[in-house]
């Protein structure tokens, strides 16, 4: 049906034949339709009289009709005339530029129709509109073009762009009937859409034929190399190398793009001397000079941490590029080295080369790894006013800075700036978008805003949670929150359903909550799975773990035998086996692994004299803590810090040398930190000095020190000698100023569960019980001698209800309920949140005489193993 004349040009009821393809973007119509429309035009033929012609409808894919006129009168009937004849839009545009006409050879045209598919498949794919080429190539078959040796490829690279398989190989059937499957072009592009479609037994069958046949180039290799680069199969990828080299062939000599997959692949493996081969073999065919393989040679060095090469090789490099310079800085920037890193960048600004968003994240990401946030939030506002674009690792590595440094109100303004440009847009990459949200869960949790990235947590889909987004969540409860609640998320995430495999560094936080608890069953049970799992051979950091958990769960031995297992230790595994040592009063055994630990070589640091002076302290070794500290700088060049001050302090206070004490402090090269102050502060609380312990609590105040423990050892030292107004003065200080004392709690660990317990607790099923056990016990170790010590009841009342006040203390109900519930011989495992009191210490002592249970307490100071008698502590605790 024609158009009636004088219509053309949008009368009403001329409806243009339109193909629809609902997936086709229509967004580059425009482009499309600027193809087929000449730049010069044939004499009176004008733009105006183009624009009659259906390019501007909704598709650009719009066919003539047979019998339609579409040329206004001022056009010559004989040029109309061949118009009419044209069943498609590119008949016409090739009819107007004069490259053939319908009478001439059927060839001819075909040949010049198939070139112009092919330019606008090609176009669309350069423009990454690769729906739409694909489209053109469904139009083409449809309207019985024969698509040529030139145009599979681009088709095949839309393919591949999209991962489309299933249309990949809807390509290739009809390739192997149009007889074009030994072309080479063809071959190589079958290899790379499968290689980015990720079926690498396809790629590889395809380029094994392609080899058989003897028609494999250069690029065939290549295509296979790049397949196995982008599925991380390294090893496949030097293999592939080595048979491209022996092949000895001098048409397949690996070229300049051979040399940049294969290098990357060496510095995955960290096979560097692999690496130094290839840059000889670079050298040897001049591709040296190739900035592309220069690159290549430099992040093969760097992520090989061989950086001295790494900077020759930059160094010599005649031409250099943006991504020259960011191997290296990036590679400093890693390995720790950041002033390195610092300078480069300093040289990158000083030369005027331009900052990409990859130089940017680079040195944010190494201020940020040395916890040095503030300057990494600098940079960051450095980059945003550079109009540089931030990715997804620039705000991963700005929220690592801000959690480093407890930045909550840059984090939040970090977290909007990520829901603005990043997460509420359509199109983007859920992996991506993910990593945002774990580091934002980290951030929150780091800052201590628990419940905020808990929101966060719920908010992810269970099945969209990766094993980073339970790590970030346990480690933030393990460390900043209830440990309680990261147990109970690490057993979540192994329940069947969407079961999560840990890694090592889950493992990790997860025996940092059981540290935290001194849970040492649920501590056994995940040491049982590591075993099963095979960390530990691997993972030093585990076993560290594993060693922290046994000893601040009561098990010294368990963590030397973790210890003594290790095929690697490092800095770490030594000082978390002294320090265990220390807190449970075996000081000697702490400095027998020390100086084992200066026999193996590792470097003795502030960090381990802190240890050493610390089991030295736990253990009444004042001589042998005072001889370190005097001689750590002399033999080992560690100058004592303020907190190394404070622990010799410690040490001298438990030993009741408090004029020693405050003299050392009197001494000090640097102003006393409030740890020092609160230090003699507790020595005081032992061993009864008001004065002293007034002078203390002047300097805390001076400090604007406001934790409640050091109000509570005050109130504590005042109330043992009976100054009760001061202790309402101390308490009603506390209370205008906003501080609460930490509630003092207990508990134990049961045949079935841990029980906690109050001061006065009768919450429990089983109080009747618990409470008429202890006036049993009570009653049986005042005959044995023992008289409850009332200056620990700190309360303005008389002795007899002091005793009874006594009897209620949290830990001695732990203890009651312990006894009640476990067999005969087992030990019972008591942790408190505070220093144990004094009285229960001592009945503690009494009662391990007549039960047959070895009691192991932990308080917030040590370890205490009472049995028979007889504490561990020695009375220095």
């Amino acid at each position: 049906m024609g158009i009636p004349a004088g219509s053309a040009g949008g009368a009403t009821g001329w409806k243009p034949l339109v193909f629809k393809f609902p997936f086709i973007n229509f967004e580059v119509e425009e482009q499309l339709r600027s193809m087929l429309v000449p730049s010069s035009l044939p004499p009176k033929l004008s733009e105006t009289t183009l624009l009659h012609f259906p390019f501007k409808t909704t598709s650009f894919f719009a066919f003539f009709s047979s019998s339609t006129s579409l040329l206004t009168a001022s056009v010559p009937s004989s040029f109309a005339h061949l118009l009419k004849q044209c069943k498609s839009c590119i008949k016409a545009k090739l009819v107007v530029t004069g490259a053939f006409s319908p009478s001439a050879d059927p060839t001819t045209w075909s040949s010049q129709v198939v070139f112009w598919w092919n330019n606008l498949i090609k176009r669309s794919v350069i423009l990454g509109h690769h729906v739409t080429a694909l489209a053109l190539f469904r139009e083409m078959l449809r309207l019985n073009w024969n698509p040529d040796g030139y145009t599979y490829p681009y088709v095949l690279k839309g393919c591949g762009e999209l991962q489309s398989l299933l249309f990949g190989e809807s390509v290739h059937a009809v390739i192997l009937t149009s007889g074009l499957d030994s072309n080479v072009f063809v071959c190589n592009g079958l290899i790379a859409m499968y290689g980015k479609c990720g079926m690498l037994g396809h790629a590889r069958q395809e380029f094994d034929e392609t080899v058989v046949r003897g028609i494999a180039d250069v690029i065939s290799w290549n295509s296979m190399a790049a397949a196995y680069v982008q599925k991380d199969e390294d090893r496949k990828v030097l293999d592939l190398f080595d048979s491209m080299v022996s092949s000895n062939n001098f048409e397949l000599r690996p070229d300049a793009v051979s040399l940049v997959n294969v290098l990357p692949a060496s510095a995955s493996l960290g096979a560097w001397k692999r690496g130094k081969q290839l840059h000889g073999y670079a050298i040897r065919r001049c591709l040296y000079e190739d900035v592309f393989v220069g690159n290549a040679i430099v992040d093969m060095y760097a992520k090989c941490k061989r950086l001295d090469d790494a900077n020759k090789v930059f160094e010599r490099m005649e031409v250099k590029d943006v991504v020259s310079w960011n191997a290296l800085v990036t590679a400093y920037s890693q390995i720790g080295q950041f002033d390195e890193a610092l300078g480069l960048f300093k040289r990158m600004r000083e030369e005027k080369i331009e900052l990409n968003v990859v130089t940017w994240s680079a040195v944010i990401a190494g201020y940020a790894q040395r916890d040095l946030g503030y300057e990494a939030l600098d940079v960051f506002k450095e980059m945003m006013l550079s109009a540089a674009e931030p990715n997804v690792i620039t705000l991963v590595s700005v929220l690592s800075g801000c959690a480093a440094i407890g930045a909550l109100l840059q984090g939040k303004e970090t977290h909007c700036y990520a829901i603005k440009r990043m997460l509420s847009l359509e199109g983007r990459n859920p992996e991506e978008d993910l990593m945002v949200i774990n580091a934002l869960i980290d951030m929150y949790a780091k800052c201590k805003e628990m419940k905020i990235a808990q929101t966060m947590f719920d908010s992810i889909d269970r099945r969209d949670r990766n094993v980073v987004t339970w790590t970030v969540m346990i480690g933030g409860y393990a460390q900043h929150g209830d440990a309680n609640d990261a147990l109970e998320l690490f057993s979540a995430m192994l329940k069947y359903e969407y079961f999560v495999i840990p890694n090592a560094y889950t493992i990790s936080c997860a025996l940092v909550a059981c540290a935290r608890l001194s849970s040492l069953k649920i501590g056994r049970q995940i040491h049982a799975y590591v075993l099963r799992q095979g960390y530990e051979p691997t993972m030093v950091f585990v076993a560290n773990c594993l060693i922290d958990m046994y000893a601040k769960s009561g098990d010294a031995d368990a963590a030397r035998v973790v210890f003594d297992n290790m095929s690697q230790r490092n800095t770490v595994s030594w000082t978390s086996l002294m320090t265990g040592y220390g807190m449970h009063g075996r000081g000697a055994e702490a400095l027998q692994i020390f100086d084992e630990m200066r026999g193996a070589g590792f470097p003795i640091d502030g960090v381990t004299f802190l240890v050493v002076l610390y089991a030295c302290s736990h253990s009444g070794m004042v001589d042998q803590g005072m001889n370190y500290f005097n001689n750590m700088n002399g033999d080992f060049g560690v100058v004592p810090g303020a907190e190394h001050y404070a622990c010799m302090v410690d040490l001298l206070g438990r030993a009741g040398r408090l004029d020693e004490a405050m003299k050392l402090i009197e001494d000090m090269p640097m102003e006393p930190t409030s740890v020092v102050w609160v230090a003699l502060l507790s020595a005081c609380r032992v061993h009864k000095n008001v004065d002293l312990a007034e002078h203390a609590a002047a300097k805390l105040s001076e400090l604007e020190s406001d934790n409640d423990g050091s109000y509570t050892l005050m109130s504590n030292i005042y109330a043992n000698a009976r100054r009760w107004k001061d202790v309402a003065q101390v308490r009603s200080l506390m209370k205008h100023s906003g501080i609460r004392k930490r509630p003092g709690c207990s508990w134990v660990q049961g045949k079935k569960e841990t029980v906690t317990f109050f001061v006065g607790d009768r919450s429990h099923p089983m109080s009747e019980k618990i409470y008429n056990l202890l006036e049993d016990l009570i009653h049986r170790i005042k005959a044995m001698g023992y008289i409850p010590e009332t200056s620990f009841a700190l309360h303005d009342v008389d002795d007899e209800e002091k005793g009874d006040l006594l009897v209620e203390h949290s830990e001695k109900l732990a203890l009651a309920y312990g006894i009640l519930t476990s067999a005969p011989g087992v030990p019972i495992r008591i942790t408190k949140n505070l220093r144990v009191c004094g009285d229960c210490h001592t009945a503690m002592t009494y009662i391990s005489k007549i039960i047959e249970h070895e009691i192991i307490l932990r308080d917030s100071s040590r370890f205490h193993h009472i049995k028979n008698g007889s504490c561990s502590c020695r009375g220095f605790w």
